[in-house]
């Protein structure tokens, strides 16, 4: 098999048709099918499914086809590193962080880093897992930074944790248990899921009562912070924040955190990569950055 053929199955996936995957590849649609068959030949199964209205890819091509994107990804980088290394050419990094990780560890890790390797380019998303962990997976993500689901991750991924972020409740200054005490006293209230069933924006996951079997009633879902600042200074619901990110906007917002006494659980951020993928150089050197703004963090936190 060549990388001719990846593109090539990669290109049918795109375009569903011959013809166009002919044109987009350059090549003549006699040469993309004999290639197509000698690929064929190679699995001793068909690829791909003929229809009237073009091509799809069957199961077997389906799976190759998500082989042959991560194996293009990892050669384009290859190349793009060793391109560095011989012209000092530009490359880029790309990032996914979580609200607390924006706030808390980028500014400082982009700037450490952007002093030593100014010509490298940075493209950081807004990662929320489980997302960000099937984003790291297919090579979108050079790495990402975040909490983890409590059942942890697999052995694909490098983990490493960086600091422990706070959590507080939060609701608009009019709410009428903005003055809360005890979480006894939220339950029947309604609340603001951020983020995915089960993650640390989840009320599910706040220890009330045991001896009750009820839960917090959720009323609204927010898989956006930004979202959740647009919302809450509006509507009488009690959400979860990271202090830190609560620190930053909350106040701006006119939202305040509640005075409870009950401990609410801690949760940890971590920064995780591929195993089967060396991160590139100017990605390794941009791991240091954080690696050394979380321990400037919990040193301050700390003190």
């Amino acid at each position: 098999m060549r990388l001719q053929h990846l593109h090539l199955l990669l290109t049918l996936a795109r375009t569903g048709s011959l013809r166009a995957s002919a044109q987009a590849l350059n090549v003549s649609q006699p040469a993309l099918t004999k290639a197509l068959r000698q690929l064929e030949d190679e699995f001793g199964t068909s690829l791909v499914i003929r229809t009237p209205k073009g091509v799809r890819l069957a199961p077997a091509g389906e799976l190759i086809a998500a082989r042959a994107a991560t194996v293009v990804r990892e050669i384009d980088r290859a190349r793009e590193e060793v391109a560095w290394h011989l012209r000092h050419a530009e490359a880029r990094v790309t990032i996914g962080v979580s609200p607390v990780a924006a706030i808390l560890l980028a500014p400082g890790a982009v700037e450490r880093f952007g002093a030593r390797w100014p010509q490298v380019s940075l493209r950081m998303r807004d990662a929320l897992y489980p997302r960000a962990l099937e984003q790291v997976r297919a090579g979108e993500l050079d790495m990402a930074l975040g909490p983890l689901p409590t059942e942890g991750v697999g052995r694909d991924l490098v983990v490493q944790p960086l600091f422990d972020s706070a959590s507080v409740l939060v609701a608009r200054r009019s709410h009428p248990l903005a003055r809360a005490r005890k979480l006894a006293e939220l339950l029947d209230t309604g609340w603001v899921l951020t983020g995915p069933p089960g993650g640390p924006g989840d009320p599910r996951n706040i220890p009330f009562d045991t001896t009750s079997n009820r839960t917090p009633q959720v009323r609204l879902e927010c898989e956006s912070f930004a979202t959740l600042l647009a919302l809450m200074p509006r509507l009488d619901v009690i959400g979860i924040m990271p202090k830190g990110f609560f620190d930053r906007y909350g106040p701006g917002m006119d939202l305040v955190k509640l005075p409870i006494a009950d401990v609410l659980p801690n949760t940890t951020i971590h920064v995780l990569h591929r195993a089967d993928a060396p991160l590139t150089l100017p990605a390794q050197r941009l791991l240091e950055a954080f690696l050394a703004e979380a321990h400037a963090l919990r040193t301050t936190l700390q003190a």
